[in-house]
């Protein structure tokens, strides 16, 4: 491992058992000169095995990642298991704590701030030392975020960063294994080399990720869909049995995200009025949204619609928006022998 980290583990990364303490980011500020942010961190390790890295409070809004984390490390038995399990349930603590995407300190949004820099603020150094110590002791990284304050997703897993090679089958593979009732793939010419995504492709180690619900709260349907498709994941992985599978309650509708038009925009500032939701299907040219004007109320709407059929996968939730914001995204289908049945 690169020894130009600032970050000390109060963990041993090697033993076996269970323990918990914390990844000490050191900060000094007027009121803590020799003070350092504390990045919870739980690892359940017993003998020779794979290791799984689970990941929730990327961002700090993002809230059924958070929850089925801190179940699962209270209820994980090292003795049940094979590997090494590493769960980190509020990654960007400081954003965790406060409620936010991005952290108070410094204003950094962690996934788009790796590779990281270990001289950097707060939230590069910790990019820094995920993507450069953590990353490379996993076999199989999960990033669990959902719509956070701005969104609200159908709850789904997804294959970020999927490249059609030896690694995007695993991921593929991996993806199944979850088992949400719905998914969706992101091809690597989309972008993304500044997130979680972008740093485990660098290291060339598997990672799947969420999208579980979202609106700054919590519901019970995406925990359960989160907790279950963890739990598979290290099934898949042979950290658990395969006697620990929870079955799914049917087969995963697989979708694709691609470029542009597969996203709603708002055009103005106004008011949101949206004209779909979540999990509707919609048709090319059919009306998206409506944007208000309440400070100009003889200004008619401006009507904005959807550029391609598909899936509705996420709506905006905030009514009052600005030039710029995502009001949609969509997800198409992908039939047998499309580019990611194999």
């Amino acid at each position: 491992m690169p020894s130009d980290s600032r970050i000390v583990a109060e963990v041993d990364f090697t033993r076996d058992g269970r323990q918990h303490g914390f990844l000490r980011l050191f900060h000094s500020v007027h009121s803590s000169a020799y003070g350092f942010i504390p990045v919870p961190v739980v690892v359940l390790r017993n003998g020779d095995g794979p290791t799984a890295l689970l990941v929730a409070g990327n961002h700090g809004d993002e809230y059924e990642g958070q929850v089925a984390l801190a179940n699962l490390a209270r209820r994980l038995d090292p003795a049940r298991m094979r590997g090494r399990v590493i769960i980190l349930p509020a990654l960007n603590l400081p954003a965790a704590v406060a409620g936010r995407r991005t952290s108070p300190i410094d204003d950094g949004n962690l996934n788009r701030s790796f590779p990281g820099d270990p001289n950097g603020t707060p939230t590069q150094q910790l990019a820094y030392y995920v993507e450069h110590e953590l990353v490379p002791m996993a076999n199989l990284v999960c990033d669990l975020h959902s719509g956070g304050s701005s969104l609200m997703y159908l709850p789904t897993a997804q294959l970020p960063g999927y490249r059609p090679d030896e690694l995007g089958a695993r991921g593929l593979a991996a993806l199944a294994a979850f088992g949400a009732e719905t998914a969706y793939v992101v091809a690597a010419n989309q972008g993304g080399d500044q997130t979680l995504t972008g740093a485990c492709l660098r290291q060339g180690v598997l990672s799947v990720a969420t999208e579980a619900g979202g609106a700054g709260h919590l519901t019970a349907g995406a925990l359960r869909m989160v907790e279950r498709g963890v739990n598979n994941l290290l099934v898949h992985l042979g950290v658990l049995q395969e006697a620990d599978r929870i079955a799914p309650p049917q087969p995963t509708r697989l979708l694709e995200v691609g470029g542009p038009d597969y996203y709603v925009y708002a055009s103005d500032n106004g008011v949101f009025e949206p004209l779909a939701e979540p999990g509707e299907t919609v048709m090319a040219g059919q009306p998206a949204a409506r944007l208000h004007f309440p400070e100009t109320p003889w200004a008619e709407p401006v009507l904005l619609s959807f550029q391609r059929k598909g899936v509705v996968l996420c709506k905006r939730m905030p009514g009052r928006s600005m030039r710029g914001d995502c009001l949609f995204h969509l997800g198409t289908e992908i039939g047998p022998g499309g580019p990611y049945s194999g």
